[in-house]
């Protein structure tokens, strides 16, 4: 299946719309931004980035944390169908069911087109704060990592809070990658090789999911994509306050998030916080991509630099002047498009590696040190 392009004439007019500005000249895009260059921690932030954040500013919409669970979904929802454009083509989309916790749950296979395999499979989980997102709102997200990537993406669609509090995500997508680790082969993917990856909120489950497989003694996915992934719900790092508004995740939001799916459980469980859990040996291979404008930017890079004084395989990749939520964007960012497809490349390169007993490099191109900007 094909997801359709914008069907309203005001969801073709944005999209074309941000295509435009997407194309303007940086200076030309700083002057509309209307503000001066913004440079933060050392770090600039893309023109193309300062003129998006300007332009939502101006649209006035009501903030998320202000708005109910289900409303917030349907206002998310509508900004990604403005922004979505037609889909990128993949060798096939289909939706199918795969195991929740506590029954069968939405997912969506992409196949890549491309000659050769069995590919790896990528168990992907959206971000939204645990709250909002979707299978539609992270599609043009999976098809470009099925394409750039050259990976099976099996998106999929745990239950979400407030209606399901932690630990139901986590539990869901536990289930879903026990599914996925047993069925790869049916699904046309290479066994040996079935990945997790997930951006924000997704980023926590990917992550979370590798290390309680692990601690268990199952069998693991062979490799972690983590997207300025949330992984210290109970700590507090400098880049929060740093970008705790006027980037798009705001303080407010990052609580809104917290109070409905934390609800009453302790911050400190590693499932939710797993940078802070006591034991993190033994991990699958890690790429830890992180934003330099994202309030979650150090939780990030402590994780990976955590990860590596464990003793795992990590590479992380900060792209300076972005903004957490960049890959949602690359449909009409030209930035966020190309850190994506480096993304995927990286991805790519370091699943070809994973097979047998051959060890992962322990570097990418364009990958820095754990805990380092490039």
């Amino acid at each position: 299946m094909d997801r359709p392009a914008p069907r309203t004439p005001r969801e073709r007019l944005e999209y074309r719309a941000a295509r435009a500005l997407a194309a303007l000249p940086p200076r030309a895009q700083v002057r509309l931004s209307r503000r001066p260059p913004v440079t933060v921690d050392g770090q600039t932030l893309e023109p193309e980035i300062q003129l998006t954040l300007a332009m939502l500013e101006r649209q006035g919409l009501p903030p998320m944390e202000t708005l109910g669970a289900v409303e917030a979904r349907r206002q998310v929802a509508r900004q990604t169908a403005a922004i979505a454009g037609p889909p990128l083509p993949v060798g096939a989309v289909r939706d199918l069911h795969v195991d929740g916790a506590e029954g069968s749950l939405d997912a969506r296979l992409y196949t890549p087109q491309e000659m050769g395999g069995p590919h790896p499979l990528l168990v992907f989980f959206h971000g939204g704060g645990f709250v909002i997102g979707d299978l539609d709102t992270h599609d043009a997200v999976c098809r470009m990592l099925c394409r750039h990537a050259g990976v099976h993406v099996l998106s999929v669609a745990y239950r979400l809070a407030p209606e399901h509090p932690f630990p139901a995500p986590v539990d869901d997508c536990l289930a879903a990658t026990r599914w996925a680790l047993s069925h790869a082969q049916e699904l046309g993917a290479d066994p040996r090789r079935v990945a997790v990856g997930g951006d924000s909120a997704g980023g926590n489950l990917a992550a979370v999911v590798s290390h309680v497989l692990v601690r268990a003694g199952e069998d693991a996915p062979v490799f972690q994509l983590l997207l300025y992934p949330a992984v210290d719900v109970a700590g507090s790092h400098p880049s929060q306050e740093l970008f705790a508004n006027g980037f798009f995740l705001t303080e407010a939001q990052m609580e809104w998030f917290k109070d409905q799916y934390v609800g009453s459980a302790d911050p400190e469980d590693p499932r939710l916080s797993v940078l802070r859990a006591e034991d993190l040996s033994g991990l699958p291979p890690a790429l830890v991509v992180t934003a330099g404008f994202d309030p979650l930017r150090d939780e990030g890079e402590a994780y990976a630099l955590a990860l590596r004084q464990a003793g795992n395989l990590v590479a992380v990749r900060r792209f300076s002047g972005l903004i957490h939520g960049f890959a949602n964007a690359a449909t009409v960012s030209r930035v966020s498009r190309d850190a994506l497809i480096e993304v995927a490349g990286a991805t790519r390169a370091l699943l070809a590696t994973v097979v047998a007993d051959a060890p992962l490099r322990d570097e990418v191109p364009g990958a820095s040190v754990a805990g380092a900007p490039d």
